[in-house]
């Protein structure tokens, strides 16, 4: 039976799924507060990370989380203030982390990146934005010789392991790879084969929005939060007046818990936050380049070379602190010819993230036509059409082409 469906949300992820459910005949209407693709769907490093199969991790060793707690290296900045509401979840988080239990998330996660490819590629075809897209992979580059050869095993471990590409490249092979680079930096790198590489997140977006609404899909300009049960369906309002659906799918990625809160939902939900600037840099390189020691990545993209930063632990709305862009500037600086700065600016976006590192996909437990589709973490690009696929599925109750049992919202039922 065709539903009428609000589609909250107009990230990667809330587009994919709109998407989705509009080709299986449904009437949509994708609702955002401002044009699709312009938050944490447009910041990221463009990669559809093909290899990431395993999640980020709260660190075990205790020196690396006193290295956090006294501020040294870039990977990981925080605000103190932020930390007291932030602490209950991330005890949940390192309770996660722990061996046993990380190596089941593993397998649930990879689960979901096992597909990215084919379902991006799927769109990307119908969607005409096979310009936007390099299969070159990326770079994970190391500085000193110790950290490289440890990430060097760990790397050709995982690969074998879930079938992945991966190479590993001495200095001379990095030159090889990478002319642009300056010389004599990296001690080596592992270069992951099979992801692919986007010139330009937001307008990969933009692509998909387009086929949506060429497959008839509508957008509409309107609060999320303004979301209410009404009768036996859901109401929202726009800018065009409100609008009633069946079914609602919530995709709001981290502004997600100022809908679900209110309906009694506590998910261990949290935001990492993360910056971008992109540089004039000349020659520009082919290949993203993880400076995995110093918390950079630095990304050719159409508007220049992007610089993003690791995590950034505040609340979602405070002002930006980028201290962590600053030092990664002076840091991408001895790897390339930096140039110029292209913004005056830097962009500042929110990954959300789940303390158990897997998305919440799925029916929600206890309001019927309602449905979650967020907490993607920093996989939200990559993983879009995956779970879009799934809800969808789910929606239509079809045995779902992945087990969505890992993902399901009803795992936080206690809380």
């Amino acid at each position: 039976m065709k539903k009428d469906i609000l589609v909250l949300g107009a990230g990667m992820v809330g587009v994919c799924t709109a998407l989705a459910l509009r080709q299986r005949g449904h009437a949509v209407v994708l609702v955002d507060r401002q044009a699709p693709g312009r938050e944490t769907s447009y910041g990221n490093a463009g990669i559809i990370q093909r290899e990431a199969v395993q999640p980020y991790a709260f660190p075990r060793e205790w020196m690396a989380v006193l290295r956090v707690i006294t501020r040294q290296g870039n990977d990981v900045h925080y605000h103190p203030e932020a930390l007291a509401s932030l602490l209950p979840t991330l005890a949940r988080y390192w309770r996660e982390s722990a061996p046993g239990r990380y190596a089941d998330t593993v397998t649930a996660y990879s689960a979901l990146i096992r597909h990215c490819l084919t379902e991006h590629e799927r769109l990307i075809t119908l969607a005409g934005a096979q310009d936007l897209v390099s299969k070159s992979g990326w770079l994970q580059a190391y500085r000193r010789q110790l950290p490289f050869e440890q990430a060097a095993r760990a790397a050709t471990a995982v690969a074998q392991e879930h079938g992945l590409d991966c190479r590993i490249l001495d200095n001379a092979g990095i030159a090889a790879a990478e002319p642009a680079l300056l010389h004599g930096t990296l001690a080596g790198a592992i270069h992951w084969r099979d992801p692919w590489t986007i010139a330009d997140p937001g307008e990969l977006v933009n692509r998909y929005v387009r086929l949506y609404e060429r497959e008839g899909g509508i957008i509409r300009r309107g609060d999320a939060t303004t979301l209410k049960q009404q009768g036996s369906g859901w109401t929202v309002t726009t800018d065009d007046g409100p609008l009633t659906a069946s079914d609602a799918v919530v995709a709001l990625g981290p502004w997600a818990p100022a809908l679900t809160k209110p309906l009694g939902y506590r998910f261990p939900l949290f935001v990492k936050r993360g910056y971008h600037l992109h540089y004039a840099a000349e020659p520009m390189p082919k290949l993203p380049l993880l400076d995995a020691e110093n918390g950079l990545m630095l990304a050719p993209m159409t508007r220049g070379l992007r610089l993003t930063t690791g995590a950034e632990f505040a609340h979602h709305e405070a002002p930006q602190t980028p201290v962590q862009l600053q030092r990664a500037e002076r840091y991408a600086s001895e790897l390339v010819r930096l140039g110029a700065p292209v913004e005056t600016t830097p962009w500042l976006g929110a990954r959300p993230c789940v303390a158990d590192m897997r998305p919440i996909v799925g029916r929600a437990p206890r309001h019927p036509g309602l449905w979650f589709n967020f907490g993607h973490a920093h996989q939200g690009f990559t993983l879009g059409p995956v779970t879009a696929r799934l809800i969808a599925e789910l929606m239509d109750g079809e045995t779902a082409y992945i087990d969505p049992r890992p993902y399901d919202p009803g795992r936080f039922a206690r809380l």
